[in-house]
């Protein structure tokens, strides 16, 4: 998946004495990391830090562990405060009792961020909870906390990786223009895996688990600023302090002017409340309150994670509609237009009839047993051509402000160019979503080559129809249409 324009460039973190970073461009961007709980014994969470931070990130790792002296000719250092240099970020992944001391630590030496992987606090029970307040005595506004009870960081565009599942079990997404917020570490690496082996652009994802300090409210003012990303994806469970609720809507409020927020809300039933509180000490709550509050503040709900990143990769590469909701169905098979309708309808968005006159138009180049409506039917006799010919003549017009397109490959007539003619209709700066479906040669090389060019693909007409309806609620949002 390919942003709309062009690939932003990858921010360098220059290490100038001079220069200053706040606490989030550090989280994300920082010059030097220390591994506290480092080891090279593989497939352990340490273990698996430990080997994506030296043979990934871009800047300067340390390793702390008082077990070790050398291993493999790196050095190992007793604690944080034995290591000379200056340290950015200190990622801690230790036994919960012991996290306290070396986030003591951690402030001593002048850190100015940790990401806190260990778990076994407020998720726990009592005597968890009991642990987390002795560690935000320690903290008390001194130092910048992500977590506990989290897998943290991710960022494709300079190699800091601390989620700690192996790379032969979580892929990891190249970069683009997706950023990922999950108020779960497990579902954060799935996200990822499953982006990666989709060839979706997620650059940058973090878990914030317990949020003892930063929270999702941070979080998205951070990535608003940040122009590598186009739109911000989020799993959301609850909301946990006193007056949390309204500074997280102010600040989606703020950042859906900017660029759109797609939110995935679990926890919506009585039944799953319980597992909430048990997984990240949060407080699902009443749904309809989250959904008024979403509403609110102009956020685009997806119902699931599949149809949240659906959603994303249209928002992060198409235009926005600048008429109203009309969507041209090209097809050439009737079932799937009828398909792509009923959804389309279902989402309210409209299909609507071609005039007489522009039918006669199409009437005269396509095969008589072609549909000219809208949805357009070109038959099983469909070919490049007739794909091309429809896109040249009826996306220019007014009376479409979006374009579904449904392309089987097995039909005789088409071709891998085809491909090339969808990408071409991107001239008249419409919004156009592919419907393709099967697993040929020629349908992986069509697909591939649409993604790689910005045109979103997907496997089914209900997935396309919620990904135009996306970019129509967010057009609604930034006022660049109107009802029709």
């Amino acid at each position: 998946m390919e942003e709309q324009e062009t690939q932003p460039q990858e921010v360098k973190v220059v290490p100038e004495a001079s220069m200053t970073f706040s606490p989030l461009d550090l989280l994300f961007n920082p010059r030097s990391v220390a591994i506290i709980g480092a080891t090279p014994r593989e497939n352990s969470v340490g273990g698996v830090i430990t080997k994506n931070l030296l043979t990934k990130f871009k800047g300067k790792v340390y390793l702390v562990n008082p077990k070790y002296d050398e291993v493999n000719g790196i050095k190992y250092y007793k604690s944080i405060l034995d290591v000379q240099d200056n340290i950015d970020l200190a990622v801690i992944a230790v036994p919960a009792p012991a996290v306290p001391k070396v986030t003591e630590e951690c402030v001593k030496k002048g850190v100015k961020v940790v990401i806190i992987i260990s778990g076994g606090f407020s998720e726990v029970g009592e005597e968890g909870a009991k642990l987390e307040e002795e560690l935000r005595r320690v903290v008390q506004n001194r130092i910048r906390v992500l977590g506990p009870n989290c897998i943290g960081v991710y960022n494709a565009f300079n190699g800091l990786d601390t989620f700690f599942l192996p790379e032969d079990r979580m892929g990891r997404p190249r970069p683009g223009p997706v950023a990922l917020i999950s108020q779960s570490g497990a579902v954060a690496g799935a996200i990822l895996d499953w982006a990666a082996r989709r060839n979706i652009g997620v650059g940058l994802a973090v878990n914030y688990g317990n949020k003892l300090d930063i929270s999702e409210a941070e979080l998205l003012e951070y990535f608003a600023r940040d122009n590598r990303v186009k739109v911000i994806v989020m799993y959301m469970e609850g909301l946990k302090y006193p007056g949390e609720g309204k500074r997280t809507l102010e600040v989606m409020k703020e950042v859906t002017s900017v660029k759109p927020i797609v939110v995935y809300k679990a926890g919506r039933t009585k039944a799953a409340t319980g597992a909430v509180k048990s997984h990240t000490a949060a407080l699902a709550g009443n749904y309809e309150v989250y959904r008024a509050m979403l509403k609110q503040a102009n956020v685009i709900e997806a119902d699931n994670l599949t149809d949240a990143f659906d959603m994303a990769k249209a928002l992060a590469t198409q235009p926005l509609p600048r008429g109203g909701n009309r969507v041209l169905v090209l097809t050439d098979s009737g079932g799937m237009g009828i398909q792509a309708v009923d959804a389309l309808d279902m989402r309210g968005l409209q299909v609507p009839e071609l005039s007489e006159s522009l039918q006669e138009i199409l009437r005269k180049q396509l095969p008589p047993l072609a549909v000219t409506r809208n949805p357009i039917d070109l038959t099983g006799s469909a070919t490049d051509a007739m794909y091309k010919f429809v896109l040249d003549t009826v996306l220019p017009t007014s009376y479409v402000d979006m374009a579904l397109i449904i392309a089987l490959m097995q039909i005789p007539g088409l071709s891998i160019n085809l491909g090339n003619y969808i990408v071409e209709a991107r001239r008249f700066g419409k919004p156009i979503v592919v419907v393709s479906f099967g697993g040929n040669e020629y349908v992986a090389k069509f697909e591939s080559n649409l993604e790689e060019n910005g045109i979103p693909v997907y496997h089914a007409p209900h997935r396309a129809a919620k990904a135009l309806w996306a970019l129509y609620e967010y057009a609604k949002i930034k006022g660049a249409a109107k009802e029709w």
